[in-house]
């Protein structure tokens, strides 16, 4: 009887805790869309000379674009995640029904959030040095093309690479991950959140740089790199994945810089 009354809670803590990452990611993305019909709106008054796209970056340009990258981070990375938090959900309990301490499984969630927080004011910066460097096309915020395509190949020959292979294995394998990096507490859900959103950046940041190359608030492509990153992390032959997302990546870069070169 005990182990029914534990099974059952733990089905009903995942039950709840996938309403609420649902949620989070419906808010994530309702801002997104908001954002990118904004944004359309923006455009189409620069078309008709009622403003201009153009301009220097100030503090409030730099705020509004960090927190656009932090609300995208969400929304793409937290459904890859929630393998890795429903397993967290469930050692913890189970943790917790042999004597141990219970830790709130958002704790774990705010220390991997809190990586890609970092990624985002970084990908922030980025983006305005490539905007001060013109760089980075105002309107359409994508990257100039010679930029654009080593960014696709340099992400195509990541996917191969070591790094990639590690980070992606540690991400693809929630219970090992929690059996060797288990911290009892509260600092140490916020630790082991922390370590688990710095495997996912090492996995995927390459990715995410692949914005600037299609628009960064284009939402097309926002969702075809969520979808990208959730097959590499939860379908059997995810790492076929890796493998056909460095063919395309290559084969495209190599075909738009050479296409830019012969057009020039």
């Amino acid at each position: 009887m005990p182990e029914i009354v534990a099974a059952r809670r733990i089905r009903r803590d995942c039950a709840i805790i996938l309403i609420g990452l649902l949620g989070i990611v419906l808010l994530a993305w309702t801002y997104l869309i908001h954002m990118g019909r904004v944004m359309v709106q923006s455009y189409s008054m620069a078309d008709m000379g009622m403003m201009t796209m153009a301009h220097d970056w100030d503090h409030a340009d730099l705020l509004m674009t960090f927190l656009m990258w932090t609300v995208m981070m969400v929304g793409m990375m937290v459904p890859s995640a929630v393998p890795m938090i429903l397993a967290f959900a469930a050692v913890n309990r189970n943790r917790a029904k042999r004597g141990g301490p219970y830790v709130a499984t958002l704790i774990f969630l705010m220390g991997y959030l809190a990586v890609w927080t970092l990624f985002s004011l970084l990908a922030s910066l980025a983006q305005w040095a490539l905007h001060s460097a013109a760089l980075l096309e105002a309107r359409t915020l994508t990257a100039v093309p010679w930029l654009g395509g080593g960014l696709l190949i340099a992400a195509g020959l990541f996917q191969l690479s070591p790094l990639k292979n590690t980070c992606l294995a540690r991400c693809r394998s929630p219970f090992d991950f929690l059996m060797t990096e288990w911290r009892d507490g509260k600092a140490g859900a916020v630790w082991m959140g922390v370590r688990h959103g710095a495997f996912c950046v090492g996995c995927c940041w390459l990715l995410m740089l692949l914005l600037f190359v299609a628009g960064v608030m284009n939402l097309l492509w926002v969702a075809t790199i969520a979808a990208f990153v959730l097959g590499e992390k939860l379908f059997p032959r995810g790492r076929l994945f890796s493998y056909l997302g460095a063919f395309a990546c290559v084969s495209v870069g190599l075909a738009w810089l050479m296409g830019k070169f012969h057009a020039g």
